[in-house]
């Protein structure tokens, strides 16, 4: 018997989830809300991630051309900010 683990968040809506490049150069792929994220060798393994995470919703996923930074404390950028529609707060 295969186990599979669950995705890790509720599938009932499907939230975006960004897939770029780092400065370092890692994929990284981010839910727009930090629920879930990792680094990735490949852009071919952070797709996956992505698609499995969110429920195999590829039409959420949102490939930046822009460095994206693995956002482990929940501040990631608002999705305005991310694609030029705003400035971001000071915190």
């Amino acid at each position: 018997m295969k186990l599979v683990e669950p995705p890790s968040c509720n599938q009932s809506t499907a939230a975006l989830v960004f897939v770029g490049r780092n400065r370092s150069g890692q994929w990284v792929a981010q839910e727009q809300n930090g629920l879930y994220g990792g680094l990735f060798v490949s852009r071919a393994a952070a797709m996956k991630y992505a698609l499995f995470e969110n429920g195999h919703h590829p039409e959420t996923i949102v490939e930046l051309s822009r460095a994206i930074e693995l956002d482990t404390e929940g501040r990631l950028a608002p999705v305005g900010i991310l694609f030029g529609a705003g400035k971001r707060p000071v915190a």
